[in-house]
This record gives C-alpha cells, sequence and structure tokens, in this order.
C-alpha cells in the first residue's frame, strides 16, 4: 500500500465509520419519512445521531443540517443569501477560501458583490485588516476558514468572530480542515459553520450545514419536508451514523496525534531544508495544522515530483485537490505573493494520525532519490 500523505484531500475511511455504517444499513434502511414502526425507529436514530453530532460540535441540535458535504453547503449559505440580502448587500471572504466558498459566493452573488479579505506574508487575516473593511463595507457576512486546506494555517477566528459581533456581521467559517485535526472548542460559536465527514475519516458524500438558529432556513434543494424542510430527499442516515461515528474517533485521538505529527513534521521540514537549499515552507512561521506541509521545491515542476514520487509509492499533491486540473493555480501561494514560476514548483505534503516515523523518513529519502534523478535529466540513479 502506498505511503499515502494526501489526507487534506481525503482520508480513509475510520473503522468506527465503516462499523457503524454497516450497522446502520443493517438495521436503519428504511425511509425515516414513511409512517409504519421501522421507519419510525429510523427517524429516532437519525435524530439521537442528529444530537449526538451537535454535542461534539457544542451547537444546538435544531441548527444541525445534513447536507452531502462541505461544498452543498457552501453553496445553500450563498444562495439564501443572496434571496434575503438587500440587491446591495456584500459578503467579505478571506483570500485563501477553498474554491467551494470563493467560486459560490461569486456564481450566487455576483463578483461585485464580494468583498476579499487580504492576508499577510504568512496567509493570516489580521484584526485591523478585518476592522478597516467592516467599517469601509459593512458586509452582512464574513467568510474566513479556520484552518487552510493547503497550508495548514490557523485562522485567529475567535477573535475575528468577536469582531464581526461588535460590528453586526454575521460570521461563516468552513472548518472542512478544522474539524477532527483541532479541538472542537469554541467553533460551534460561529454563526455558520460547514464541513465534510471525509475529511476526518468518515464517507464521501456527506457532511453538515450548522445554522445561525434553530429557526432559520434557506434549503437549496426543494420537494419534501426532510431536514425540517430544510433539505429534500431521503436522509442518508448509514452515512449520517458513520460521520458521527467518524469525529467521536477523531476527537478522541486528537491531542496525540497532534503531537506526534507536529514532531514528523517538524523532523520532515528540517531534513528537506537540509537536503534541497532554497526550498521555502510556505507559512513556517504562522500556527498550523500539525500535520500540513506546504513547499515549493527549489527546482522542478511539482507535477515531476509527483509523478516520480507515486512511482515510488508515495501519495503527495500539488495543493488543493478542488484545483488540482489547474497547474499552479493555489490560491494560497498567490495570496501570499509568489511568482508563477513558485507557484508551479509546490508540493503538498499531509499526514494522518496512523502516519508513522518511518512513513516520514522513507518520503524524505524518496524525495532525495527524486531530486538527483531529476537533476541528472530524469534518468533513474
Amino acid at each position: 500500500m502506498p505511503a499515502y500523505f494526501d489526507y487534506n484531500a481525503t482520508t480513509p475511511l475510520s473503522p468506527a465509520a465503516r462499523a457503524a455504517w454497516l450497522r446502520a444499513s443493517d438495521q436503519h434502511w428504511h425511509n425515516a419519512s414513511s409512517l409504519y414502526r421501522e421507519a419510525g425507529l429510523t427517524s429516532q436514530a437519525l435524530e439521537a445521531a442528529r444530537e449526538q453530532f451537535a454535542d461534539l460540535l457544542g451547537v444546538e441540535p435544531e441548527r444541525v443540517v445534513f447536507t452531502s458535504g462541505a461544498t452543498e453547503s457552501n453553496n445553500t449559505l450563498f444562495a439564501g443569501l443572496s434571496k434575503c440580502l438587500p440587491a446591495d448587500g456584500v459578503v467579505a471572504i478571506s483570500a485563501i477560501e477553498h474554491p467551494s466558498v470563493r467560486e459560490a459566493a461569486r456564481a450566487w452573488l455576483g463578483r461585485g458583490r464580494v468583498i476579499e479579505i487580504p492576508v499577510d506574508d504568512q496567509g493570516v487575516v489580521q484584526p485591523e485588516v478585518l476592522q478597516g473593511i467592516l467599517q469601509q463595507h459593512s458586509p452582512a457576512l464574513v467568510s474566513l476558514m479556520a484552518a487552510n486546506n493547503e497550508s495548514g494555517v490557523l485562522q485567529p477566528w475567535e477573535e475575528l468572530l468577536e469582531i464581526c459581533r461588535e460590528s453586526g456581521a454575521r460570521f461563516h467559517s468552513d472548518a472542512a480542515q478544522w474539524i477532527g485535526k483541532q479541538p472542537a472548542g469554541q467553533i460551534g460559536t460561529c454563526d455558520y459553520l460547514t464541513g465534510s465527514a471525509h475529511k476526518f475519516g468518515g464517507p464521501k458524500g456527506i457532511g453538515f450545514l450548522i445554522l445561525a438558529d434553530a429557526e432559520e432556513s434557506f434549503p437549496l434543494l426543494h420537494g419534501g419536508p426532510q431536514e425540517n424542510s430544510r433539505r429534500a430527499g431521503t436522509e442518508n442516515y448509514p452515512a449520517i451514523a458513520a460521520m458521527v461515528a467518524a469525529l467521536e474517533t477523531a476527537t478522541e485521538n486528537i491531542k496525540a496525534a497532534q503531537q506526534a505529527q507536529s514532531q514528523h513534521r517538524g523532523s520532515f521540514e528540517a531534513e528537506m531544508k537540509a537536503a534541497f537549499p532554497g526550498l521555502r515552507v510556505i507559512s513556517e512561521k504562522a500556527s498550523r495544522l500539525s500535520n500540513t506541509s506546504l513547499l515549493v521545491m527549489p527546482r522542478h515542476d511539482n507535477l515531476k515530483w509527483l509523478t516520480r514520487l507515486t512511482r515510488r509509492g508515495f501519495a503527495i499533491s500539488t495543493g488543493s485537490a478542488c484545483s488540482s486540473g489547474k497547474e499552479g493555480s493555489s490560491v494560497v501561494v498567490q495570496a501570499l505573493g509568489a511568482s508563477w514560476e513558485e507557484l508551479k514548483r509546490v508540493v503538498r505534503v499531509s499526514s494522518g494520525p496512523d502516519t508513522s516515523a518511518e512513513d516520514w523518513q522513507a518520503l524524505t529519502a524518496a524525495f532525495s532519490e527524486v531530486g538527483a534523478e531529476l537533476d541528472a535529466g530524469g534518468r533513474p540513479q
């Protein structure tokens, strides 16, 4: 099996999630909207899962809407805003948002109604910058991801949330990379929260939208009363049960995983800089997810590194999986003022709780082998 270093793109299904999915598929496969006894039991199990999930995030169950993932959740949010904001109402999003936020906001509201919040040279939104945008543009909503999917940078979202509260703007966080990697803490205090199960050991095709209050509703999908008329369509209870189980497991293991990953990544980055003079670690001075390392290699295109590492059994990426079809398109590195040549040399390494020190060491050695091969004109050494 390849040494997997692309956990920020997706994670393997955890044993707990797999067991929960199989159990739910066997016992509660009925349509929760039907009226017979077995359907009623499925409905009860669904609501119990909602309460359990809400408790893990520290929110009220009535605010939880189950969706197909963060992309649908983000689109639901901006589609709803497009209907309830005044014609001249604007939103503000950071310069490093995931495409499912950036493109959804532009598609539903129009580019002219989306204000970009710049970041500093480490990829962090500074409080005074946000305050200036709030004073100048009075956005109805500020959208800021808690943890960046490419660089791993952790935003000071709690401080920025309070600034938004003082100005009357609502605050949304795409928490796809935060949930399961960082303690939930006060993340549930955000007005809106979105995420995907497959980022923390759950199945693909299931995620969530946390609404600002229990009475709010602006459905993207119409046709039925499911999810309190917030999302039409038969609920995917087995996937929901698996997502809850995955989050429980991830939450229990966060501290141990963080400690090990931080130590391994630190050694990896130090060894890579020694092996490749001129290598740059993006946002090295900022607080980052302990599993993530975004590197600008000193030479050779990133696809060459990726291809040759893949042949050696290592799975890495060139940045966001949602932008991988556009070589050098990293909005994160662009926001930090990188040149076009640097964009083409960016690689991302992201580990998981089961990634061992030996895996990291083997990856470092493989980079050195590939570097020598590429320096020799691509001939195997």
